[in-house]
């Protein structure tokens, strides 16, 4: 990185909504290396708001290849609003292809990213992937390779390399009073008050089934947490995990709160925030859950916990090992046994250790 005198950087955002949480505290870092500069992101709308009331954040700039930066002319259009904004240096999170060409063509004069995807030549920094194979990357029993290094390390690895020290930074989802208010207002209207512990449970994972407990399972979770802890439930999920939401609430004998496909997920977040655990798959909320400080029990099958595990101490993550684990399927054909060796016992256990710790 040549230069010192920056005014306005540019940060590519990955597209996933777990993943762009875990970006938050290199983008800490960065904010703490150029305390005066201009920030933007560059976002897909669906990962927009997880940057809304970041203070490290000065502006958001989403990428609408749905809409008006849809094809080829969408992207030029894209590339023109870039150019006239002046940036100095560009970050890029993601490691696409299209990330670098776009960014070079709107004559940013740093390119700092991963070399991957054949675009080294279109980067003035070309961050080489430590050791590639040898350091950061397994095999998995599967044959698969796999990432050791957690995402959030990936991420500062990034910045490291051109000097930006981004240790010992927390994950950032910053909420405002009137979020908050909201979501209080909204779980009193279920009858949920300030005296009640509440446990969130989130059935889904965009990923694949392969990634999600079994939601027999999480109905009787649902019952023994209201049985056995005195706790109320409630349930978290996107606009297509609403049927699955539903039958789990379905099938339980004390009726859990159904917020899937309810929320925003600014919404989503602040509900999750007054939650004492969070049970859930490998997903987006999960890590949500984690930069609130929000205890998580994560249950892992397909995928690697070392890699997109809940970031932070405080948390349990259950995860059966086997030969051919993670395998990063979407869908198993082996019967899932990686989740079917999950039992409720186990993680009702996770969930009493969770808030005992809460009451010491």
């Amino acid at each position: 990185m040549k230069s010192e005198k920056v005014k306005k950087i540019l940060i590519r955002s990955v597209n996933w909504i777990g993943d762009a949480v875990m970006t938050t505290p290199a983008i800490s870092a960065i904010r703490k290396r150029f305390p005066d500069a201009h920030i933007s992101v560059l976002a897909k709308p669906w990962v927009r708001d997880v940057f809304l009331n970041n203070p490290d954040i000065d502006e958001i700039v989403v990428y609408s290849d749905r809409g008006i930066h849809r094809g080829l002319s969408g992207k030029f259009r894209l590339i023109k609003e870039l150019t006239k904004r002046c940036f100095d240096i560009t970050f890029l999170f993601q490691n696409a292809f299209e990330a670098a060409l776009i960014t070079f063509l709107a004559g940013i004069p740093e390119r700092i990213g991963y070399n991957t995807d054949g675009r080294g030549l279109l980067l003035t920094d070309p961050i080489e992937t430590p050791q590639k194979v040898k350091r950061l990357f397994g095999v998995s029993g599967s044959g698969i390779k796999i990432m050791k290094m957690h995402h959030v390390e990936y991420y500062l690895r990034l910045i490291n390399a051109v000097g930006i020290d981004g240790k010992g930074l927390p994950l950032v989802f910053n909420l405002t009073d009137e979020e908050q208010e909201e979501a209080d207002r909204r779980l009193k209207d279920e009858g949920i008050g300030d005296g009640h512990l509440i446990v969130g449970i989130n059935p889904g994972a965009s990923y694949g089934p392969a990634k999600r407990w079994f939601l027999e399972r999480y109905a009787m979770l649902s019952d023994m947490i209201v049985k056995n802890l005195g706790a109320r439930v409630v349930i978290f999920g996107g606009v297509n995990e609403v049927k699955t939401a539903e039958e789990i609430a379905g099938i339980t004998r004390y009726k859990p709160v159904v917020m899937a496909g309810r929320t925003t997920l600014r919404e989503l977040g602040a509900l999750v925030k007054r939650c004492s655990v969070f049970v859930t798959n490998d997903s987006g909320p999960m890590h949500i859950a984690a930069a609130l400080n929000v205890p998580v029990v994560a249950l892992f099958g397909s995928t690697n916990p070392d890699a997109t595990g809940p970031w932070g101490s405080g948390h349990i993550i259950i995860k059966k090992e086997l030969p051919c684990s993670p395998c990063f399927k979407k869908v198993c054909s082996e019967g899932y046994r990686c989740m079917d060796l999950i039992t409720v016992d186990e993680v009702l256990e996770s969930v009493k250790l969770k808030l005992l710790e809460l009451k010491c």
